[in-house]
């Protein structure tokens, strides 16, 4: 298959995900395979609750919107022009995917197919179901594909390299297994924002959808504030307040409840609107339902620092304050070429 034939499909594949949102799915007759497919992922979307309690309807809705945003032929054109991929000589490359998110695993599932590579995916229990739906689907319109793409249950053997997603403790485990293979192995990360008290109430409604997205369990939710000494946390509560609807979810308001229990019994000093805490702690990756914050002097104090600790940062939010942030309300829409852990995924597949 070229290169085009390979952008040609997944441009499809973004043209039918477009169809899905979650007050208006719309069933566009130029949508290829849309009779087969269309009715069968709106009945997987409804069910993907029952999968995964965190995975509502909202939630996934919202995932694959991002994706059919991210699959247009500007996107990925603009994205694979700095490559040469015609000289590829496809090997197997495993993808051991997490589950924390809906389809967290596609941006790695398409880059190995994209360079031509095969794909081998093991993916995780919380998440088993809409990428083999997706994977179907581009095997349906282009089904040169199907000796591509394979999903594994067992033990994954004869792949050439791997890309391994999970906890710190698990990618010491992957570390370990796979030492004799070329790898990529990610581990927990957590994203932050850095605000100086000068934010408009819009910018800090923005930051709302960063911290409860996905209920926060990506590893693109800003889990961590850094505010100036003395810093007054009114405008924030009263911006987030348009969240409030979160506590409705029984598992976030199980996590809401145990975690502040938590905190009150260790006696630690909290800040509380009934559906977040808000606690003053050094560490970035606070649990759901929580967001730590930490006062700093100056700005570039936090500006080092953050340099310094960017092993364990995926992405940071400011109105500019520090270089290569992110704008407020944007972290879960990263382009295609915002690679997670700033790991470039198209490089590293072009060296097996």
């Amino acid at each position: 298959m070229t290169l085009e034939t390979k952008k040609s499909v997944f441009v499809e594949l973004g043209k039918f995900l477009s169809q899905f949102s979650e007050n208006n799915s719309i069933k566009r007759p130029d949508v290829l395979q849309n009779d087969l497919f269309f009715e069968d992922f709106i009945q997987l979307i409804n069910l993907s609750q029952s999968h995964n309690g965190w995975y509502t309807p909202e939630q996934v809705y919202f995932s694959i919107q991002s994706w059919a945003t991210a699959l247009t032929e500007e996107n990925l054109n603009q994205w694979l022009a700095a490559y040469d991929l015609e000289k590829i000589q496809p090997k197997n490359i495993a993808l051991i995917l997490a589950g924390n998110i809906p389809l967290v695993g596609f941006h790695d599932f398409l880059s190995v197919l994209i360079t031509g590579h095969n794909v081998m995916v093991k993916t995780s229990s919380n998440d088993q179901h809409l990428l083999p739906f997706l994977a179907k689907y581009i095997i349906a319109i282009t089904p040169e594909l199907a000796g591509k793409i394979t999903f594994v249950e067992g033990k994954l053997e004869n792949f050439d390299a791997v890309i391994a997603t999970g906890s710190n403790n698990t990618a010491r485990y992957f570390e370990y297994y796979f030492k004799e293979k070329p790898s990529i192995i990610r581990k927990s990360r957590n994203s932050v924002a850095v605000l100086n008290g000068k934010e408009t109430k819009e910018q800090l409604v923005a930051l709302g959808e960063d911290i409860f997205r996905y209920f926060g369990l990506g590893c693109r939710n800003v889990s961590k504030l850094f505010v100036p000494k003395g810093y007054s946390f009114d405008a924030f509560f009263e911006a987030i307040f348009e969240y409030q609807d979160v506590i409705h979810y029984e598992k976030y308001a199980n996590n809401y409840d145990y975690n502040k229990a938590v905190f009150l019994m260790s006696n630690f000093k909290l800040l509380d609107n009934g559906f977040l805490t808000i606690k003053e702690d050094k560490s970035h990756a606070s649990p759901i339902s929580s967001v730590f914050y930490e006062f700093y002097e100056n700005i570039e104090d936090i500006q080092n620092r953050l340099q310094t600790e960017k092993e364990q940062i995926q992405c940071i939010v400011s109105a500019g304050l520090i270089d290569n942030s992110v704008d407020f309300g944007q972290t879960q829409n990263p382009k295609l070429w915002d690679y997670a852990d700033n790991i470039d995924t198209i490089s590293f597949l072009l060296t097996i």
